[in-house]
């Protein structure tokens, strides 16, 4: 059995995206540029894998932002993986995504997401929400 997260195993300057849309990979990377230049990302195109590559890591990342609808394991498939296991329960997740269901966001709130986020389609208005996300994120997490 492997230990449990610690403190020390979050990095809070680092973000994990699965996102599986080139276009929407691209607006996140350029809006996290352009509002937190120093934070570092690393994306992922798809879910599958993501929970293992998470557990063999030395640190993890403080944040994933999590798209639901992509190709093998959707984002409800990766949430519940990664909720499941104890060792990423201080891992913050939140959902990003297109989709405005009221029962896609009870679900993912049942699921154990801290957030669900709607992705806008003006890029403006997506990077102040983004930022948005993500400064709250950072204010309420230990430095």
């Amino acid at each position: 059995m492997k230990p449990q997260a610690d403190a020390g195993r979050i990095d809070q300057g680092s973000v994990l995206v699965v996102e599986d849309s080139p276009e929407d990979t691209e607006a996140i990377e350029r809006a996290l540029r352009q509002t937190h230049p120093g934070l570092r990302t690393e994306f992922v195109s798809r879910g599958d894998g993501v929970v293992d590559s998470l557990l063999a890591r030395e640190e993890l990342p403080g944040l994933i932002l999590l798209d639901l609808n992509m190709q093998g394991a959707g984002g409800h498939a990766v949430l519940a993986a990664i909720r499941s296991r104890p060792e990423l329960r201080d891992v913050t997740v939140v959902v990003f995504t297109s989709s405005t269901s009221p029962g896609e966001v009870d679900a993912c709130y049942a699921a154990g997401a801290d957030s669900y986020i709607y992705k806008p389609v003006n890029f403006a208005l997506f990077r102040t929400v983004l930022k948005g996300a993500v400064d709250y994120w950072r204010q309420s997490r230990p430095a």
